[in-house]
């Protein structure tokens, strides 16, 4: 799905990833941009953008959307992934390339957010082209390596999460899944649980919340932590929290 997006006074953009684009990239809340148009026609999203540009008074982009979205070329030796970016532009067009992934001698990676922190904090400029960018393959495959061997849980893992876990495995979630498509994976399953609640349906309102936990899970898991750990960190600040019921919700108290 693609995203038309406005930031007051500033401008009209397309995103397929809105809070990665707009939230993390640019900084802007998500109450400071508005969606005017949302499309899965890439056609008729780049039309609209420079329509609306056009209409709004803003900039108005020189190619369209369409034109500027093309798979990144990334050329693999045994000893490198080199990047046709330099170093200046490399997490705007990782970013963009999320869910991406190549074969390498030390294995398959993938763009999501963790990958793409790395790469930007030990990519090097090419020596040969300024507008290269490049980093060593064996490097990155330790770190992911350290990164699966050390998920922390602070509590004895439940059977029913290690049971989830280990579906996910082998299905390869987490060696070629990513965060934030497990994110968005949340929000559809939150959308269905709106809709049962809407219904009263209660064995779909069951199903909704079994498929938000096992997303949950592998999220968790993808971020480097248990679900059980992060279970018990709520608990341990809510079962200290006092407050009362106001209009059917819990009101904390102020310290």
């Amino acid at each position: 799905m693609y995203y038309l997006y406005h930031i007051p006074g500033k401008k009209i953009g397309v995103t397929r990833d809105l809070n990665t684009r707009v939230t993390l990239i640019q900084g802007y809340k998500s109450s400071e941009y508005e969606v005017l148009d949302q499309s899965d026609d890439i056609d008729y999203i780049s039309d609209k953008e420079i329509e609306l540009q056009k209409s709004y008074g803003y900039k108005v982009d020189r190619k369209k959307y369409k034109n500027l979205f093309k798979k990144m070329i990334i050329n693999v030796t045994e000893q490198t992934s080199t990047f046709a970016i330099p170093l200046n532009k490399l997490k705007g067009h990782l970013m963009d390339n999320m869910g991406m992934s190549w074969e390498t001698s030390h294995g398959t990676f993938q763009l999501d957010m963790q990958t793409i922190k790395w790469i930007t904090d030990n990519a090097k400029m090419s020596m040969y082209n300024d507008k290269r960018s490049y980093v060593y393959n064996k490097a990155f495959a330790e770190y992911f390596k350290e990164v699966r061997a050390n998920i922390k849980c602070s509590k004895k893992p439940l059977k029913m999460f290690e049971n989830i876990r280990d579906w996910a495995r082998t299905r390869g979630l987490y060696d070629k899944g990513d965060t934030m498509t497990q994110y968005v994976k949340l929000q559809e399953e939150a959308g269905e649980l709106a809709k049962a609640l809407l219904k009263d349906d209660q064995p779909e309102v069951v199903d909704a919340i079994g498929d938000m936990v096992v997303v949950l899970t592998n999220l968790a898991h993808q971020r480097g932590v248990h679900i059980e750990t992060c279970i018990a960190e709520a608990y341990k600040v809510i079962s200290k929290r006092t407050g009362k019921m106001i209009n059917g919700t819990f009101v904390k108290d102020e310290n």
